[in-house]
Formats: structure tokens, sequence, C-alpha cells
């Protein structure tokens, strides 16, 4: 039996456990509740944060971690600072939620569709048009490889340079010329800029207009147009043989002919004449470079290879002084400047012998021109074989004049009458 004393205690025991449990469950369940809610207002401000990261960005990781450290390459939020948005309470918990979004992984480069060789890094654009200035220009023309031998397949092409003054008054015949001869040849044209070429320009020239300066015929400029010509060709490694007409000048052969003419000479077309009529033209401002014995006269239009083109282009000894001399004197550089500077520094090179046949019969400062009605079979004949003989490599010949000039538009209709006969044309 216990006693009446152990029996209060025991039944005031009961009671006070009894009346404990009630308070410790509201307690348990406040501090859960509190907790979620802790949870939750974590959960909305991350999804708030994670709506305004870029989705092209790679989450490699989320985690809840009680390291104070911050994370490398991410944004680091603490969580007391996201219970305070919500009203605050969970200033002890010293959890951090740490969000790393890495630099976005940009995909590699495709792989080069081929090999770019030597030979297509040497390849010029399409057009003629260019954006360098002059010196740049003549600077880059310059460039030599020190190595002859050529380390790619490469067919030499004949360089073909039109000094005009507006449009290309023989195309057709020219499209004739170069038919079915694509890859064998380059066409440059120097016109004066104020000239807009037409929109039914022959597709043969267009886009084949350098960037020009204004060219006056008969002073010194017209060599810088010869210059400026020379060295927009020697951008194309391909050219080997240069040539130098007008817009009024034809072929007198086909392009096979003219062709194998070229490119198996061992001379070129320079002529230079020592006439007293030339020795006038001498002044002693052109001492000590240029003499009187070396004073020579010749046509302006000239065919050479692309040793003797580099030369002229690189020439600072005796341009500068055609340069000097000739703006403000009528010493005619365009009929001076290259018979001169050839005679002193190439003179084995010069075949002696124009490149265009003309007819000074008539006299006078010009040659004759040609128009329709003097334009005949036998006269086309005889343009081409009736000149007497000349030497190439060292042998007699009676081609003597590739090409023929002073033909005015109206001889272009029997030109093309005639001339595919006569010159036998590619079909």
């Amino acid at each position: 039996m216990k006693s009446h004393q152990q029996q209060q205690h025991h039944h005031h025991h009961q009671k006070g456990a009894t009346s404990l449990f009630p308070k410790w469950h509201v307690i348990n369940t406040f501090s859960y509740f509190f907790l979620f809610a802790c949870g939750v207002a974590a959960g909305v401000f991350l999804n708030s944060y994670l709506k305004n990261v870029s989705f092209d960005l790679h989450l490699t990781k989320f985690s809840i971690s009680p390291s104070p450290s911050p994370p490398t390459t991410s944004a680091t939020h603490n969580n007391t600072t996201a219970a305070a948005a919500v009203g605050g309470g969970c200033e002890n918990r010293q959890e951090k939620i740490v969000v790393e979004v890495p630099v976005p992984v940009l995909p590699p480069p495709p792989p080069p569709a081929g090999r770019v060789g030597l030979s297509e890094y040497l390849k010029v654009a399409a057009e003629a048009m260019h954006d360098m200035e002059e010196e740049e220009l003549l600077w880059r023309a310059s460039m030599v490889a020190k190595v002859k031998e050529y380390p790619f397949p490469r067919v030499p092409k004949v360089a073909f340079l039109f000094l005009t003054k507006g449009p290309m008054l023989m195309a057709p015949m020219w499209e004739l010329f170069f038919k079915g001869n694509q890859g064998l040849y380059s066409i440059y044209i120097h016109s004066s800029p104020s000239y807009v070429a037409s929109p039914d320009e022959s597709p043969l020239f267009r886009a084949r207009r350098i960037p020009s300066q204004v060219v006056t015929w008969g002073k010194f400029n017209m060599v810088e147009a010869e210059r400026r010509l020379l060295a927009n060709a020697l951008l194309d490694v391909a050219n080997q043989r240069f040539v130098l007409l007008s817009e009024a000048c034809i072929p007198l052969f086909n392009f096979s002919t003219v062709y194998d003419y070229l490119i198996n000479s061992n001379q070129v077309y320079v002529e230079a004449y020592d006439t007293a009529d030339a020795r006038t033209r001498y002044h002693p401002d052109l001492m000590p470079e240029i003499t009187l014995p070396d004073w020579r006269k010749g046509s302006q239009w000239f065919e050479i290879d692309r040793d003797l083109a580099l030369e002229v282009v690189s020439d600072r000894r005796y341009f500068p002084k055609f340069q000097g001399f000739c703006r403000n004197k009528p010493c005619y550089a365009d009929e001076h400047y290259l018979p001169t500077y050839f005679v002193i520094e190439h003179t084995g090179k010069m075949s002696n012998r124009s490149l265009t046949w003309v007819d000074w019969s008539a006299g006078g400062i010009h040659p004759n021109r040609y128009v329709r009605g003097e334009v005949t079979e036998e006269f086309l004949e005889k343009l081409r074989s009736g000149s007497g003989e000349c030497l190439y490599n060292g042998k007699k010949t009676t081609t003597c004049f590739l090409f023929a000039r002073k033909f005015l538009t109206t001889s272009l209709v029997r030109l093309l009458r005639y001339a595919p006969k006569v010159m036998h044309f590619n079909p």
C-alpha cells in the first residue's frame, strides 16, 4: 500500500506531464511551420533569381552549403537576406544558397573547307578596283620572290593594259579576239576618272577599270598612268607579259598566235631611236643621271616581261628626274622615259621595234587614221605581213607587228566582217 503522500506525488507528476505535452506539441508544430515558411521564401527568391538568368547559360551547380566561402564564378545570396525579404525570422540560420553560372562555352569553329595553299592565297580580287594609295600600290607591286621557281602549277598570262580617254571603242573586235581563251589573259583599263562606264558596257571590260587619276594626253602623267597600269597588273603573279595599247588599237592576229609569240620571246617590244628631233627635247637639268648620248625617243605603246615591269615600277633613279623636269616643260615623257631608261639599263632586252603598226606616210605630227571605207581584206593582210622582215629570237620573220592603231569607230562594222576570216579568230 502506497502512502497517501506518495499517491499525491504520483498524481501530481502525471498531471504535470499531461499539461506539458500540448505545449511542446504546439512549439514543435510552430517550428516546423516556421522552417517550412523559410524554405518557401527561399524557394520563391531563388525562382525569381533564376528567371533573370539567361537561358543561354549552362547551370552546372546548385547547392546549399553551410560553408561561408564564396563561389568562384557565380552570384552568392545569403539565406538571411531572403528571409528578411519575406518577414524575417531566419537570422540564426547561416546557410548560403550558391548558384554557380560559368562563362558560356562557344562551339568550336567549323573545320576549313579545304587547304588554302599559296596559289589560293596569292589570288587577286575578281575586280580591278582597290583603295590603295599610289605609293602603297607601287610598293606592293614591286615585291618579288628571290626563289624564281614557282611552288605550284602556274599557267602564264598576258596582261592587256588599255590606256583610254573613255569607253573601249573597239570592244566587239576585242571580244572576238579573246573568245575561248579564258585563263590566258588579264585586262586592265585606265580611263579618266570623270568617265562613268555605261551599264551596257561589254562584260569583258566590266569591273576591269583600275583606280585612276586625270590623264592629259602628251603630258607627263601619261607615264604615271602607264606605271599605275603595270603596278595593278603585277599584283597577279600569273601575269608574265604586259602589253600597253589604246582604245584605237586592234589585233592583227588571233589570240593563240599573239600569246605564243609573246610568251616565247626572249626580247621585248620597246623601240628607242637617237634622232636629231629627239635631241632637241633634251635638257641639261636631266644630268647627271641622264646624259645627251643616252637620250632616246620611241613609241609609248610597248610590250615587256615581268622582270622589266618590276624594274619600271621600282625605278627611283630615272623616273624622279622626268617627274621633276617634264611636268612644266615640253619633253614628252611618254615618248622618252622608257626608251631612255631601257637604253641605259636594259639595252640587251630590247627588240628596238614597235608593237603597233601605224602609218606616218602623210607627214605631220599625227599618223593616219582609218575609217570605214579603208578597211578591206587586202588592207588587213597588208598590215599583217606586208611590212618587210624583222627579227624574232634572232631569226627573220614577217610577223613584225602584232597590233595596229588609229582605227575610228566608223571602221568597226567592216572590221567585224573581215577580221574573223583574215585573222582566224576562234569561232
